[in-house]
């Protein structure tokens, strides 16, 4: 089983769906100096590099922390979805999908046997009526 997790855990590119390109956390995305407004070199230089370690060390020690802990209780979590419509949700879906079949045959054949007559007599009946213009 860990064998499988390898062979599809792509170690280069860990968001191939996309899900988090809207957390932008590169130094780049975050500070941006526009021109006009540029510090000293030493300081911009010095900037992004405690920024980036900063956010790396503190993102890795985050995820050293709680990442399996957290990993395992989404994929518990996800694995009780998937067992509630799988063994629940569709099996319920299926008996009500079954049961409003018999209601909708007894209520065709009530509408057949009460109003259908009802309404064909009704049409009978006025289907003599005749209007004639007289202008």
């Amino acid at each position: 089983m860990a064998q499988e997790a390898e062979e599809y855990c792509d170690m280069v590119n860990r968001d191939p769906n996309n899900l988090n390109d809207h957390v932008k956390v590169a130094f780049d995305d975050v500070i941006g100096e526009p021109d006009g407004a540029h510090s000293a070199d030493c300081v911009w230089k010095n900037s992004h590099w405690c920024f980036t370690c900063g956010k790396n060390c503190c993102y890795k020690f985050m995820t050293f922390l709680c990442g399996i802990c957290i990993a395992l209780y989404w994929g518990c979590e996800f694995a009780l979805i998937a067992f509630d419509q799988i063994w629940c949700i569709t099996p319920s879906l299926r008996i009500f999908a079954i049961y409003c079949g018999c209601c909708q045959k007894f209520f065709g054949t009530i509408i057949q046997c009460f109003l259908a007559p009802i309404c064909e007599t009704c049409g009978l009946c006025f289907s003599r009526i005749t209007v004639t213009n007289n202008s």
